[in-house]
Order: C-alpha cells, then structure tokens, then sequence
C-alpha cells in the first residue's frame, strides 16, 4: 500500500509534467512545487486557519492553478518567444527554486503535520494516507480521459499537442489554451500534493523531492504519455518501497536509478513512448 501511494503521487507529478509539455514544448520544472504547495497550503488553510475540508481543498486547488498560470506567463512565455528555446531550463527552475524559498520563508524550514480528513487511520489500507493518493490518481484518470475524450477543449487540447502551429493557423487559440492547460496542471499537481499531505507532511523540501522523482515516470512512460506516467509511476514507488525494505537508506535510491538508467539504455524512448520518426 505504501508503495502504490508514492507511486500514485509520483504518477501525478509525472502526469503535471505532460500536461505542460503537452502544450508549450516546454518541460517545466515545476511540476514538483505543485505538489509541494498543495500540501502546504491544505495543511495552512485546514490546519492553521481552520477552515473546513471541502473549503480548504477547493482554496488549495484554486491556488495552485493560479500559480501555473503564473509559470505560464513569467517563465515560460518569453522563453517561447526567443530562438534559443532550451533557456525554459534556467527559467522554469529559477521559478521553482523562487517558490521553494519563499515557501521556506514564509510556512516553515521544518517539516509540518497535515491534518487528517476523514478520521481513517491505525495502518494498513484503512489508513487515509495511503488510499487518498491512489483515489487522487484514479480521479485524474478518469477525468483527463473524459475531458480529451469528450469535451470541445479537451480536443483543441489534443490539437495544440500534436502541431502547435497547424492548430493556430486553424483558428485555435494557442495562448488561451496554453494558459489553460497550465491551470490545469496546477491543479492536478495541488491535487497530488493535498492527497499525499498525511503521507509526506507539509514540507517546503518535498517540490525538490517531487520534481526529481516525479521526472522519472515521464521518462519511463514516454514523453507526453499520461497513461504510460500512470504506470511508470505505480512501478516507480512500488520498486523503492520494496529496495528500501531491502536495503535500506542511500542504497534504496542507488537500486532505483540504476533499473532506470538499464531502461533508458533499451528503451530511450520510454517504455510506452513511439520512438522517433524522420521524415527522409
């Protein structure tokens, strides 16, 4: 259970990253200080303001959202502008680096409880901490299939994806569809960050963490694969749960990496990602 929690969280984070890239081009090294502020933020509005639940959860949300249509507008968008596209790498974790700070500055350097929700607790599968990620990564399933599915935007969505420049010469607006999609990040990354409160607590260090491991899924499930994220991410926290049982400590994440590093070496498209097609 503890596995397929931290896996669903990673898968989460994994999946923000698509959602951005989707869009813009753009790897965003935000992704991680989503989630981060999610759990902050719940643990602030819940915890400290006393705030209910449903109220709490709906701010956090709010919030987050509003801070991806902020990376969108401040550290990805001039970047689009410019020829040399890979600054988004200097602008992009600028920003996260900005956030994790300010988060340090202003919530606390030390790690902080994050109130429990509905009152299931003692271990085991009862125990809210470890269902609400998976029930988090379930509903975004669910939901990111129904919106590209079945909805207007979830196709222009798709659109923009595919060729960014054939969907604005069709009268799409990138812009607008951009920022949306970002907001949309945000909120599936406050999402993760708020589900995994009770499970990696209120800590300004976790968007660090996050970013890192969150990356992982991406690469295993192929860039822009949400489904392959989903699964690279379960495995992920499955396998670091079991090495860490096992081995313990630093050894846990040498383990990790090096069955990451064999993948990329016969897979480096991802596991689930179509290899590169060239037209000649």
């Amino acid at each position: 259970m503890s596995g397929l929690a931290v896996g669903a969280v990673y898968a989460l984070i994994g999946v923000t990253y698509n959602v951005m890239f989707s869009a813009s081009r753009v790897m965003s090294f935000t992704a991680g200080q989503l989630g981060m502020l999610g759990g902050v933020l719940g643990a602030a509005f819940i915890g400290v303001l006393g705030l209910p639940a449903i109220v709490g959860f709906l701010l956090t949300l709010a919030a987050c959202a509003a801070m991806g249509v902020l990376t969108e507008i401040i550290a990805v968008r001039p970047v689009l502008k410019s020829l040399e596209q890979h600054l988004y790498v200097l602008s992009t974790l600028a920003l996260a680096l900005m956030i994790q700070q300010f988060t340090a500055i202003t919530w606390s350097t030390e790690p902080q409880p994050f109130p429990n929700l509905f009152g299931f607790q003692g271990g085991g599968m009862g125990d809210e901490k470890f269902w609400l990620p998976i029930l988090a990564c379930v509903a975004v399933v669910v939901g990111l299939e129904f919106l590209y599915r079945r909805t207007l935007i979830g196709r222009a969505f798709l659109a923009i994806a595919e060729d960014n420049f054939a969907a604005r010469a069709l009268g799409l607006p990138e812009r607008n569809l951009r920022m949306t999609s970002y907001a949309l990040a945000g909120v599936i990354g406050g999402l993760a960050g708020f589900a995994s409160g009770q499970l990696f607590l209120a800590f300004f260090a976790n968007g660090a963490m996050l970013n890192f491991y969150g990356f992982v899924p991406v690469a295993l499930g192929g860039l822009g694969n949400n489904r392959g994220a989903i699964m690279g991410g379960l495995a992920l926290g499955v396998f670091q749960q079991s090495a860490n049982f096992l081995f313990g400590g630093v050894f846990a994440a040498v383990a990790v990496f090096s069955v990451f590093i064999v993948v990329l070496l016969l897979a480096p498209q991802g596991l689930f990602g179509a290899p590169p097609q060239r037209r000649v």
